[in-house]
């Protein structure tokens, strides 16, 4: 194992409000707390969520983005108001130290009293291009690898702030987030890397998308969960 230990640099959580497309809700706007929370199965405490089908529940509990990945940004996006503190992804740990190319799927992570496994990397949706006003910003997350990634808790405690986040179990040592994300995120289908995918314990979301490639042989359309437009 050889990712090292690191500090949470900001806990952040929010509350779901209508957001910018008629009858859209939206928690995407999140902000540092102080005080310790409460680590639960659904994720930190008073953090919402605003659409439950797509958003947290046990398999998307805990957001972590890197908050190294705010440089790249800035160089792309140029000095956007969202980018000056944490928080512009949703996310709930804001921390530096680790990526998507260091964290692999089934990771087990000690989060203060918590005990939290890597679960899936972000699949970026049409809100990140409202929230920014930037054409596209969905797709560009996702094809800049750039996306953070979700814990599931195993075991419930508590997490503040200036936490060490350590890892304990690696399972999948084989499978950073970075390889993963780039099967789920290619055009092309390969049978033989998707039955590799297929047999690690990938989320049920993972799953049914990657069987449903391997069965019909093909991608499917990323309009809907992108630009939020009708499936076509």
């Amino acid at each position: 194992m050889s990712l090292p230990n690191l500090h949470l640099d900001a806990l952040l959580t929010g509350h779901a409000v209508p957001f910018s497309r008629p009858g859209s809700r939206s928690a995407i706007a999140k902000i540092p707390r102080q005080q310790p929370l409460a680590v639960t199965t659904q994720g930190l405490e008073s953090d919402e969520q605003g659409d439950l089908r797509v958003h947290g529940g046990v398999e998307k509990a805990i957001h972590h983005y890197p908050r190294e990945h705010y440089a790249s940004w800035i160089a792309e996006l140029g000095e956007h108001p969202l980018l000056t503190q944490p928080g512009a992804f949703g996310e709930n740990f804001s921390t530096h130290g680790w990526t998507e190319a260091d964290v692999c799927l089934g990771d087990r992570i000690r989060a203060g009293t918590a005990l939290l496994e890597v679960s899936q990397g972000r699949m970026p949706c049409w809100k990140l291009n409202d929230r920014f006003a930037v054409a596209q910003m969905a797709l560009r997350v996702q094809e800049s690898g750039r996306t953070g990634w979700y814990y599931r808790v195993l075991e419930e405690g508590v997490v503040a702030a200036g936490a060490t986040l350590q890892l304990v179990q690696r399972n999948h040592p084989d499978w950073p987030l970075q390889r993963l994300s780039a099967v789920l995120f290619d055009k092309r289908v390969d049978p033989h890397t998707l039955r590799e995918c297929l047999a690690l314990p990938l989320p049920p979301n993972w799953r049914r998308t990657l069987e449903r490639r391997l069965e019909q042989g093909q991608v499917e359309d990323w309009g809907p969960r992108l630009e939020g437009k009708p499936a076509g």
